[in-house]
């Protein structure tokens, strides 16, 4: 294939559409391996911080940016256009829930309307958003096939599932396996000649269908996990058991046991939506995915509890949660990264305010938080402002945290991710609650 050689050339240029999590990451290693490459994003600010040589997302650093721009290898813009001169594009756009639980593929819908508009022959589309199995081949295929344009001959078509892992040192874009799929075996080829470019490890699969069922295979396994452990939490707290204890021991055996952690609810854009995204299609084959549902309900009532702690903690002080200074630590989903998607911080500070808690919150990731009724700002975490809270709640462990502060000056903790294990003095534990 003429594009094949293209890219073993490192002649081909590369588009990617979204320049966010997946995107941006993206495009950075395709430059560096040597393709010419042009991101695209409808957020303008996005635009000119990459044009000036200058990343928005942690794992990429700036000066990275800076040299690719300058080599003329990286360029963005908001120009949907430059696709006529591009030989391959990735699709990195968002898939979220709609109110009702059910895939909003609107933004896949979007951009392939784009490229379809300027499709020419020996072009390969890779869609990395996460999303139902069928959707590259019962979506996107047919605007792509408009005109009598042929599949795995004219252009090729494939699925990537992303597998980013924010914050995480030792895994990265290059060297975490990439799974590809396409919809001929022509199209794997071709997808498979352009990851083997750039990645460490490419593995081939059968079908765009597996390629896609295999993204929410792994995060559905996690939520599923994280379901089970949780409840393991609900049932350890009514019979006074400490679940930490409880897991640390059981993660000594060294065989058929792998740890998993309870935690005040599920964020980030993957693990409380990707299972629904399966589930949802499911049903469209009479199926009930019963565990996935499950998972999801159990995983969805984490806030509530926290809520509740929170409240018996309180009341154990002679004090009401109703204008009880509350002080959350945290409001990123995950430690360590500056992303509040899906954060259970916010659904758990909602029901704080709800509740006639008077509601401060600390990160340094996450420097404002917008709700309905306007801005919060996050608060810093002084011995004084600890002091003044009646209640610390830490949803987010993030690294950064001073454990010695917080048990020093919070008058009353409830430590959602036994993130002050190691302050078993009496005088600490007395004022520590655990989930």
């Amino acid at each position: 294939m003429a594009l094949v050689d293209k890219i073993k050339n490192k002649q081909a240029t590369c588009a990617v559409i979204g320049l966010g999590y997946v995107g941006l990451p993206l495009a950075v290693e395709f430059a560096k391996a040597g393709f010419r490459v042009v991101g695209i994003d409808l957020d303008e600010r996005k635009i000119k911080a990459i044009n000036a040589g200058k990343s928005y997302i942690g794992d990429v650093q700036t000066p990275e940016v800076a040299a690719l721009v300058k080599a003329g290898l990286l360029r963005a813009t908001t120009d949907y256009a430059v696709l006529a001169q591009a030989d391959t594009i990735n699709i990195c756009v968002p898939t979220p829930l709609r109110k009702t639980k059910d895939p909003d593929i609107s933004y896949i819908v979007d951009a392939s309307e784009q490229i379809a508009k300027y499709l020419r022959k020996e072009q390969l589309i890779i869609l990395e958003s996460t999303t139902y199995p069928g959707t590259t081949e019962e979506v996107m295929l047919p605007l792509f096939s408009e005109k009598g344009r042929r599949v795995g001959k004219d252009f090729y078509l494939a699925f990537s599932p992303e597998r980013v892992d924010p914050s995480n040192p030792l895994f990265h874009t290059r060297n975490i396996p990439k799974v590809v799929g396409g919809v001929t075996p022509r199209c794997t080829q071709a997808a498979a000649a352009l990851y083997g470019r750039v990645m460490d490890t490419v593995v081939p699969v059968s079908s765009a269908r597996v390629a896609e069922t295999v993204k929410l295979l792994e995060n559905t396994f996690r939520s599923v996990n994280i379901g089970l452990v949780n409840e393991i939490a609900l049932m350890c707290d009514k019979m006074n058991i400490n679940v930490w204890e409880v897991i640390d021991a059981a993660a000594t055996k060294p065989f058929g046991f792998m740890p998993f952690y309870p935690g005040p609810g599920l964020g980030g854009h993957c693990i409380p939506i990707d299972p629904l995204y399966l589930s949802w299609k499911a049903r469209a084959f009479g199926f009930e995915a019963r565990f996935i549902e499950l998972a999801a309900h159990v995983n969805g009532r984490m806030p509530e509890h926290v809520v509740a702690k929170v409240a018996d903690a309180l009341n154990t002080h002679k004090r009401s949660i109703n204008g009880a200074k509350v002080f959350v630590l945290g409001a990123a989903y995950k430690k360590d990264v500056a992303d509040a998607r899906e954060s259970p911080a916010l659904e758990i500070i909602e029901m704080f305010r709800q509740k006639g808690a008077k509601v401060a919150y600390h990160d340094p990731f996450i420097p404002d938080i917008r709700f309905a009724d306007g801005l919060m700002r996050s608060t810093a975490m002084t011995a004084k402002n600890l002091a003044a809270c009646d209640c610390a709640v830490i949803v987010t462990n993030h690294s950064s945290f001073d454990g010695s502060l917080i048990v020093k000056h919070a008058p009353l903790i409830v430590d959602t991710r036994n993130a002050l294990k190691n302050y078993t003095a009496a005088a600490y534990r007395k004022k520590i609650i655990s989930l």
